[in-house]
């Protein structure tokens, strides 16, 4: 059977997060990043998720409109606790203010992703609700001090070291916490016609490779 063709349409990033490029390179596709410049601004009363999904999709589309013909991936995260958004603390006292309010207490992530190639968008939002440990402040104040994540909303690298702030994760896509839904990417993605999988190659002798 012969292998599916690849669409050798552009694909972008919409987005200056390296975290999200970190996350996009596991797909082992070719893509290019551009920063989408929208206001991110929240509308009164604008529900987390809906903000995040609203984002998204405004990123997608500023970058398709640039450049027409591309498909342009646009991501967007939402932290609340209790429904009140945290964003990103920027500084030391700031980040051990965020996580001495959200010790004991539960985070819910609302992560948003978009897929647009000019014509129609499609889209998904991911909620991950994180646990986190009630601990004392020497070790939220060793923890700050060793990883610094002060670009991160909530104050914790769940990727690295901030996973031992946690007492459980909740989510079902683990990538989503990290600022983009692979899980649901890839779905998006092949309603496009350009499945990650699709571009490996197998081997012709039906052993696995190394």
């Amino acid at each position: 059977m012969a292998r599916p063709e690849i669409p050798t349409r552009p694909l972008i990033l919409a987005s200056t997060s390296p975290y999200r490029r970190e996350l996009l390179e596991r797909l082992r596709l070719p893509f290019s990043v551009t920063a989408p410049g929208v206001d991110e601004t929240p509308r009164p009363g604008e529900p987390p998720a809906d903000l995040a999904l609203r984002l998204a999709l405004a990123k997608a589309r500023a970058v398709s409109l640039a450049h027409p013909g591309a498909l342009v991936i646009g991501s967007d995260q939402v932290a609340t606790v209790d429904g009140a958004p945290i964003g990103k603390p920027g500084g030391f006292e700031q980040a051990l203010a965020q996580l001495q309010a959200m010790r004991g207490r539960t985070a819910a992530f609302h992560t948003a992703v978009a897929v647009d190639d000019g014509q129609r968008p499609a889209s998904a939002v991911v909620t991950t609700r994180c646990v986190l440990r009630d601990l004392p402040d020497r070790a939220l104040r060793a923890y700050l001090h060793t990883e610094r994540p002060y670009d991160t909303a909530g104050s914790a690298k769940a990727e690295a070291l901030g996973i031992a702030l946690m007492e459980r994760i909740e989510s079902d896509d683990p990538t989503a916490l990290i600022g983009l839904p692979l899980i649901a990417l890839t779905r998006l993605l092949a309603g496009f016609g350009m499945d990650p999988l699709d571009a490996l190659e197998a081997p012709r002798d039906g052993r696995a490779r190394p």
